[in-house]
């Protein structure tokens, strides 16, 4: 009989992992399902820094559903190890990994320093990054591309085939027809699912066949609230913030969350809505992305396309003429030097490093300031301590009184709400057997009793489970 064991996020929104082992004639194949980073704090760390062992000698595919770190982020550790097997992922999964991987080296690189150099002060032993740009490099290399609705077939006579999650480009749910017990069962994981209001992407796709499910939890407790509603409070903020004569910060991941706020702002800009005469684009990783959302712009929702062009009568370059790009350091540093009047867009999306922490140490304690956190914060981040009322924080050794107007705007999430996810769930007959991943413990618990209340059975693994397909 072919299983499943739950490795990671379980119990815990980041760290996806998940060991099938189908049944062979000489033992089991073992296949991958995502291969995530943990993340938020000291236990997440100690988390990625525990060996993969003999699984990866005994790995023969690894899949991915897409390109965030919490799905992807350990894929190089994976290959550091020793993984050279094939790594299935979509076209625009593998370019995304490009950017992030590369980015998350460069910038472990940076932290490791820092810390060797508290160590060697404090005659402590040194420590060790992850991976390196070498270790990106061949994860890269082992990387095997697919088209959504292309069927794959896998070691141990798995057929995998990725459908449109709507979530970020290349976001894929997975479906794998396994052998097992002399029958083939059919395992569905959700990856992350879209919000079908957010933009640029495509509604994420039903299935209606299965006999077991993993699904995303990450928003499992609560709705959305609606686009434009979310979109009058985030312009009314603006304003407030332009009144005031403070700057807006805006702490964004680099991949979707960024490209949809700068994609609100130009329909702001072009409605005469924006008062702000400088937007800050500070983050390379972000930059990139918006150039790969562009060279890529066939596989994103036309309908909002037409938005854009519509509003800057069809050239691209003047969608925000006020969007100015910072790559270099030396940029974002002069951006210190504007007191007022600009929105300042930069990473990490959880203000666990980054520049956007560098613009705290100029901006927090500055009641004039609006900070507007448009993404999930996992515990044991700064931005979760912030959203949950902090008065104080501690960023590069230096300690800031918490002044700024903090503004929560759950609208632009890209993961399905709890109505969302019960729709998806809803739409498969014959009553499959579920299991709720990607979530915080109250959440799920949540979750699972409105699944009930529509004759949805779901149950809620722990790590380490195993269970029999």
């Amino acid at each position: 009989m072919s299983t499943l064991t739950f490795l990671g996020a379980v119990g815990e929104v980041t760290g996806s992992r998940y060991l099938l082992e189908v049944d062979g004639e000489n033992g089991p194949h073992r296949l991958l399902l995502e291969c995530g980073l943990h993340q938020g704090g000291a236990d997440a760390d100690r988390a990625n820094e525990k060996p993969f062992g003999k699984l990866v000698k005994e790995l023969e595919a690894v899949v991915l559903s897409h390109g965030h770190l919490d799905h992807s982020g350990l894929l190089p550790r994976l290959v550091r190890e020793g993984y050279r097997g094939p790594i299935h992922c979509t076209r625009g999964t593998r370019d995304l990994l490009e950017i992030m991987l590369q980015d998350a080296a460069f910038v472990m690189a940076k932290d490791i320093e820092w810390e060797n150099k508290w160590r060697s002060r404090h005659d402590r032993p040194l420590v060790e990054a992850l991976y390196d740009l070498d270790d990106v490099e061949q994860t890269l290399a082992q990387c095997v591309s697919h088209p959504y609705g292309q069927p794959v077939t896998l070691p141990g006579g798995v057929t995998l085939v990725f459908r449109d999650a709507g979530h970020i480009l290349g976001s894929a749910i997975v479906e794998l027809n396994v052998p097992s017990g002399g029958q083939e069962k059919h395992l569905v994981f959700s990856g992350d699912l879209g919000n079908p209001s957010s933009v640029l992407m495509k509604d994420p796709e039903k299935l209606y066949e299965a006999d077991l499910v993993l699904m995303e939890s990450t928003y499992g407790d609560r709705d959305h609230r609606p686009l434009e509603e979310t979109l009058e409070e985030f312009a009314k903020v603006l304003e407030e913030a332009h009144a005031d004569g403070g700057n807006v910060l805006i702490p964004a991941f680099a991949v979707g969350r960024s490209q949809e706020i700068l994609y609100h702002l130009s329909v702001l800009y072009h409605e005469g809505r924006l008062r702000q005469q400088l937007v800050f684009l500070d983050s390379p990783m972000a930059i990139r992305v918006t150039e790969l959302y562009h060279r890529a712009r066939k596989a994103l929702d036309p309908e909002d396309l037409k938005v854009l062009n519509k509003a800057a009568s069809g050239d691209p370059g003047q969608y925000l003429p006020v969007l100015r790009m910072t790559r270099t350091v030396e940029e974002s540093m002069a951006i210190n030097r504007i007191h007022g009047g600009a929105i300042i867009i930069a990473g990490a999306g959880m203000c666990n490093g980054g520049r956007i922490v560098h613009h705290f140490r100029y901006n927090l304690e500055k009641p004039a300031t609006r900070l507007v956190i448009v993404g999930f914060q996992a515990g044991g981040t700064i931005g979760r301590q912030i959203v949950d009322g902090a008065e104080r924080i501690r960023v590069f050794g230096h300690d800031l009184a918490v002044k700024a107007k903090v503004h929560t705007i759950g609208g632009f999430s890209a993961h399905a709400g709890q109505s969302q996810l019960i729709g998806w769930a809803g739409a498969f007959r014959n009553r499959p057997r579920f299991y709720l991943v990607h979530g915080e413990p109250e959440t799920q618990k949540v979750l699972q009793a409105a699944l009930a209340e529509s004759e949805i059975e779901a149950e809620i693994p722990a790590y380490g489970d195993r269970i029999e397909l």
